[in-house]
């Protein structure tokens, strides 16, 4: 199959937004009010939802712009020394390490676990024993959720703070009753859509609190801390999740569970079907102990070499379908990020970066578009024969 310049082209992704008539009551609930951002009713109503699902006190939760914030905002409130190393794998998004580095710290790369695709506790500890760690980032990568139980045993025994990067992991990442620490995504791409925005959920005693207010500049709101209401406190910025976004958030919540049945169906017809078609060449990522994704929101596979790659990106071209590889350049080749960190051994987070490869994966794709992905990987494999 060969792409004709007036097909139209596959999409890696396309945003699940809520539609506009959706929208409509919760716009006009804060039209209402007349209040549109600094902590509303429709933000206050997004951030209880959240509480009841994680099992936490309202002290225990708190909303933010986006994500990347709330990852710099958590480790200012976590007060580490400055230029402290904090370990994150190597293999994730370029958001992990920025937030870190405007954080005023050192990230640390390390590796991850060859099937789950995850920093896990034994590689911490691994890097703890090879240098000063003050902290710890994993990631969800694409969302696998890890095992709280263990990282808040590692926390315990290493008395070293662990936040997770659970950016791409709302609905798949859970406490389960340990102590612990998550920052989620609402992006647009993300299985909670509010647009942008993104929501802390922690155990540690006053840790959401702290975040909640260097989200408003660093300034005090509360009456009873022996500082004059409206006095600044810590020196902060502007992170506050508007009412719009909480209003898109909110009508998000009100379909996620069957979109993510949705998802979760979709993403497990297509491992099966690319398996076959591809005579199990392709490796895909493995849960770890902390389960299964509940809600992907991307497809990615591992091809047997990065020769295999290159001849599948061709031929998805050739077919008007859009790929992507997950994650190239590693944090490690990239010059902006390069001297800024330090860098373990990470023999498996190289190999990932050379023959993984993204290929479309949105709810709503046509039995037209999927039947133009599948043909692509039988095409691939008559031509490795």
């Amino acid at each position: 199959m060969t792409c004709s310049p007036e097909m139209d082209w596959v999409p890696l992704l396309v945003p699940d937004m809520p539609a506009p008539q959706l929208l409509m009551p919760w716009l006009e609930r804060m039209h209402a009010t007349r209040h549109y951002s600094n902590f509303g009713p429709l933000v206050r109503e997004l951030e209880s939802g959240f509480a009841s699902q994680f099992a936490l006190p309202a002290e225990g939760i708190t909303t933010v712009a986006n994500a990347t914030q709330g990852l710099e905002l958590v480790l200012q409130a976590l007060e580490l020394a400055a230029g402290s190393h904090v370990l994150l794998p190597a293999f994730t998004f370029v958001a992990t390490a920025t937030a870190v580095v405007r954080a005023g710290h050192v990230p640390v790369l390390a590796d991850v676990d060859p099937h789950s695709w995850l920093l896990t506790p034994e590689i911490a500890h691994k890097a703890c024993r090879e240098m000063r760690i003050d902290a710890v980032m994993p990631v969800t990568t694409f969302g696998m959720p890890h095992d709280m139980t263990a990282w808040a045993r590692f926390e315990a025994d290493m008395g070293i703070p662990v936040v997770v990067d659970a950016a791409a992991a709302y609905g798949s990442q859970w406490l389960h009753g340990a102590q612990g620490t998550l920052v989620f995504s609402l992006h647009a791409t993300k299985s909670l859509p509010a647009g942008e925005g993104g929501l802390v959920v922690s155990t540690r005693p006053g840790l959401a609190g702290k975040v909640r207010q260097l989200s408003n500049f660093g300034i005090n709101l509360d009456a009873s801390a022996g500082l004059p209401v409206g006095a600044l406190a810590s020196v902060g910025t502007n992170a506050k999740m508007s009412e719009y976004h909480a209003a898109i958030g909110l009508a998000s919540l009100d379909v996620w569970e069957q979109h993510a049945r949705q998802r979760k169906a979709l993403h497990a017809d297509m491992v099966q079907e690319l398996s076959r078609l591809a005579d199990n060449r392709l490796v895909w990522q493995k849960p770890g102990p902390g389960g299964e994704m509940m809600a992907p929101t991307v497809i990615c596979m591992q091809l047997p070499d990065e020769q295999a790659r290159i001849a599948l990106e061709q031929q998805c071209r050739q077919a008007g379908i859009t790929t992507r590889r997950w994650y190239q350049p590693l944090l490690q080749d990239m010059p902006v990020l390069r001297r800024e960190c330090r860098l373990l051994h990470t023999p498996h987070a190289e190999e990932l970066s050379r023959t993984l490869l993204g290929l479309p994966f949105f709810l709503g794709m046509s039995a037209a578009q999927t039947q133009r992905v599948r043909e692509s990987v039988r095409q691939w494999v008559a031509g490795a024969h």
